[in-house]
């Protein structure tokens, strides 16, 4: 049997790194974890091919050699993700859909001939045996959260590593945490199931064996979930491997702010090889955390907290939200001042919006408020909620503050203020690579030359080789994602 696994196109968001990635000749930012690994849980007789649309087209002939199509994505790729139904039911292959977006939203995507709604390790096997009897369903809906120590490694072989800037794996799925707005819990359960060190490692060394080099990320909805088998196994394991093979990654990863609490592991995460996280803030505005049930946030120096990550080695990245009831009208100068000294360079800004099923879409359900399903682009500019705040007002004054951090101005005062503060990790005072050089030779081009605001370009790189030679990639590197971040909220305009 001819099986095509598709990856819709992702627009270009936030996450994307679209723009960025130019610089560094690569096609996208990470693999298509999740259909790498269902790939590995189907007959080893059958024949894979698999299509990522971020890095190739999807053409007329790959779905004529298909005898089924495997279709998986997020909110984000809906439109995408229909478009690719769309061709499949012209083509009369049958299609098989998965994924976050299907699970939580599948009457935005009719037209499938089959639907898994859930985690494929519980929902594949069934559709397998109906399949193979002749009796496959409609619908296969996850009845538990399946134990993720008995998924198999991902399916590099199918993929061209070198079209991307980071590889992916990982280690554990769901959040102690029920953050209001998050349907974290709701997809992946509220206590966090992890893999075994000796899986982990196996994955690890899959990745090193197809000869990937760089940055891989670890797509947890919050790494340190358990801390406990973190600091006690995992960590520990992970730092032997990473000097066993001369260090070959660096790490990425999504924790919640809470890390700060703990010296241990964020110092064994940075001798594990993590250089960067991202952080749910959401807002420095107490009232608004407590709204949305932010309770790791509550109570806490939430600067501090990142001052602290940073001083570890840590690259923190943040998450922020706009538009909670108990938002007051100068939210948007909080929130600007916060980020700014902060010094956190990626600053994912977005409208407060309801995933359907979580709690803060079941209360707008109850008062009238919601008003569509949300686009799953974080930083376009939309809600599906009615704010308390108006709406003119709120979507007027977030371009502003978009606007605002990401302007050469503003986004190159931050970043001083990041380089300043930043303790870089002994181990990364090592010498650019070949990918940096081309990178670093496009941003004189692009960023030096024909960017507006190339003097705060340059007067930064300056800045840097005099007062922090050694941190002089990475502040290339931010300034690369800067002229990213710019053209996404130039976008928006």
């Amino acid at each position: 049997m001819n099986i095509l696994l598709v990856s819709p196109q992702t627009p270009a968001t936030f996450w994307s790194f679209r723009h960025a990635l130019k610089f560094i000749s690569k096609k996208s930012s990470e693999p298509p974890l999740g259909l790498l690994t269902i790939a590995a849980m189907l007959p080893q007789a059958w024949e894979l091919r698999l299509v990522d649309m971020n890095v190739a087209p999807l053409r007329d002939d790959d779905l004529t050699w298909a005898d089924m199509v495997f279709l998986s994505g997020m909110n984000v790729h809906l439109r995408s993700m229909q478009q690719v139904i769309a061709r499949a039911n012209r083509h009369n292959v049958p299609l098989a859909v998965g994924g976050p977006l299907v699970t939580t939203d599948r009457q935005l995507l009719p037209g499938a001939d089959h639907y898994f709604l859930g985690e494929g390790e519980e929902t594949l096997p069934q559709f397998l045996h109906d399949l193979q009897h002749g009796k496959a369903k409609k619908v296969y809906r996850a009845q538990r959260f399946p134990d993720i120590q008995k998924t198999p490694v991902p399916r590099w072989d199918l993929l061209d590593v070198k079209s991307y800037a980071s590889l992916s794996l990982q280690f554990s799925r769901g959040c102690p945490f029920n953050c209001d707005f998050c349907n974290v819990t709701i997809l992946n359960g509220h206590t966090p199931r992890t893999k075994s060190a000796p899986q982990f490692l196996a994955e690890l060394q899959a990745i090193y064996d197809v000869g990937w080099r760089g940055s891989v990320f670890i797509v947890d909805d919050n790494f340190i979930g358990n801390r406990k088998i973190l600091k006690q196994e995992i960590l520990p394991a992970l730092i032997d491997w990473m000097e066993t093979h001369k260090r070959p990654f660096s790490f990425i990863t999504e924790v919640s702010v809470n890390l700060a609490d703990d010296d241990r592991l964020m110092n064994l995460m940075v001798q594990a090889g993590f250089d960067s996280v991202f952080v749910g803030i959401e807002t420095p505005n107490a009232q608004s955390l407590s709204e949305s049930n932010k309770k790791q946030n509550t109570g806490k120096d939430l600067l501090l907290a990142v001052k602290k990550m940073q001083r570890h080695g840590l690259i923190v990245s943040g998450g922020f939200i706009v538009g909670f009831d108990h938002d007051p009208p100068e939210i948007f100068d909080i929130q600007k001042n916060f980020i700014q000294h902060s010094g956190i360079i990626t600053a994912m800004v977005g409208l407060l919006s309801a995933p359907t099923g979580t709690r803060l879409f079941k209360r707008m359900k109850e008062q009238g408020r919601l008003i569509k399903t949300m686009s799953g682009d974080n930083m376009d500019g939309s809600t599906n909620i009615i704010p308390k705040m108006d709406l003119q007002f709120l979507k007027e004054q977030y371009q502003k503050l978009l606007n605002q951090l990401y302007d050469p101005e503003g986004f190159y005062e931050r970043l001083k203020v990041f380089l300043r503060d930043y303790r870089l990790p002994e181990r990364k005072g090592g010498r650019l690579s070949l990918t940096e050089i081309k990178a670093f030779v496009k941003s004189l081009i692009v960023l030096g030359l024909f960017e507006r605001g190339r003097m705060r370009y340059w007067k930064i790189l300056f800045y840097s080789l005099i007062k922090f030679p050694k941190k002089f990639p990475l502040a290339v590197r931010l300034s690369i994602f800067g002229y990213h971040f710019r053209r996404v909220a130039r976008s928006l305009s």
